[in-house]
């Protein structure tokens, strides 16, 4: 199993600290400790998430996570949800930000110096600031009770099943290598997507 990485982890792996940043870490936090599981060292836990936004990069530093191990699912809903399961105990969460919630009940003002900040037009003082108030929005993000952010709900049905590894095989068309599941028949001819689409 691997240890619990901290948030400031989680800052060096996406770059930049950010409000979607921590409550994707503090979203897997709570996953987490409501299923009673560990950090997956594997794929011991499995998260599905339903957007592609910075959130989950904080999820996959707290939770071991990845696209590339297979128990982390993407679903483009754009919605702030994740969903997560214990291989071990077959049990699942989904962990909701709350339709009310919003970083303005922690600062604010701090929509407003953002965009500022972002537009292009803060002054030194003001981008400054914003540093500033950005750490406290997102410790405040770390620090707030779970329900004033989050809706946890228990999920019925099973872990998505294990990862499975499956051979590769030219398209006859472009010849560059495809997992062969997921060639596209068209014409005779086993495709790649991209070339399926032309």
């Amino acid at each position: 199993m691997t240890g619990t990485r901290s948030f400031e982890d989680a800052v060096s792996f996406h770059g930049h600290r950010c409000p979607g940043l921590a409550l994707g870490y503090r979203a897997a936090g709570v996953g987490l400790a409501a299923l009673g599981a560990d950090p997956a060292g594997d794929e011991e836990v499995v998260a599905v998430v339903e957007n592609d936004a910075c959130g989950v990069d904080g999820l996959q530093v707290r939770t071991g996570c990845t696209f590339g191990k297979g128990n982390l699912r993407f679903l483009d809903y754009g919605k702030h949800v994740y969903t997560f399961y214990d291989r071990a105990s077959g049990r699942g969460v989904r962990v909701a930000t709350r339709p009310d919630f919003s970083t303005a009940r922690f600062d604010p003002d701090f929509g407003a110096l953002r965009d500022r900040v972002q537009g292009g037009a803060a002054t030194a003082e003001e981008r400054d600031e914003f540093e500033r108030r950005l750490r406290g929005v997102c410790d405040a993000i770390l620090a707030a009770p779970a329900e004033e952010i989050f809706v946890v709900t228990p999920v019925p049905s099973p872990p998505p099943e294990p990862a499975r590894i499956h051979r590769s095989v030219p398209c006859d068309e472009c010849g560059e290598s495809v997992a062969e599941h997921r060639l596209v028949e068209r014409d005779g001819k086993r495709l790649c997507i991209p070339c399926a689409e032309r």
